[in-house]
């Protein structure tokens, strides 16, 4: 068998495990921050996959002005974990402070495509569904309105349409080549 294709093959499941468990510790992170519904049974599912490694870190880890700092912590060395495997598998060599830094952007660029996803699902639920209760919608909400409230109070709807999500995403969007990519690019420069 091909080498390249056993590679290939690790990178996609380490992307894919690794890169799943980095994904339910920043929704409980953004949970936690946004006081989404408990009882959501997403956030129930996202509970019991994080706790085992949390509730320990958080012994020694204390939140800070609301802010479960352990999640955070956990998030960049999950990350740093995925980025090490990842250079390992290719025979990279691995700087740590580069994977740091690596790390730090990959749990950024995760956040940022996090509210993409919600907004962009929040805005097409809402042209189907009209009134009643969904545990996916309220969820959609307590993580979409803090952002969008503030877009709306500047740029209210115009003729029945809220063009909150639009500008979201596009902010969103600026925030990832801005913000994101400088740092993920000078972990790259660490590594040159």
């Amino acid at each position: 068998m091909n080498q390249s294709y056993v590679g290939d093959a690790g990178l996609f499941l380490i992307e894919s495990v690794v890169g799943f468990y980095l994904l339910v510790v920043i929704l409980r992170f953004l949970f936690q921050l946004f006081r989404v519904d408990f009882y959501n049974p997403l956030t129930q599912f996202v509970l019991v996959l994080t706790n085992p490694p949390l509730k320990p870190l958080q012994q020694f880890i204390p939140g800070i002005f609301g802010f479960d700092m352990a999640a955070v912590v956990l998030a960049i060395v999950i990350a740093v974990i995925k980025i090490a495997l990842i250079a390992m598998l290719k025979g990279y060599p691995l700087d740590m402070g580069a994977a740091v830094i690596l790390a730090i952007a990959d749990v950024l660029q995760t956040i940022v495509y996090i509210f993409i996803f919600v907004t962009f699902a929040r805005a097409i639920m809402s042209w189907f569904q009209q009134g009643g209760y969904s545990p996916l919608t309220r969820l959609l909400d307590s993580l979409s309105e803090p952002l969008l409230a503030p877009i709306r109070r500047v740029l209210p709807p115009v003729g029945g349409l809220d063009f909150s999500p639009f500008v979201l995403i596009i902010l969103l969007t600026l925030v990832l080549k801005l913000i994101v990519k400088p740092i993920a690019d000078s972990g790259m420069m660490m590594l040159l």
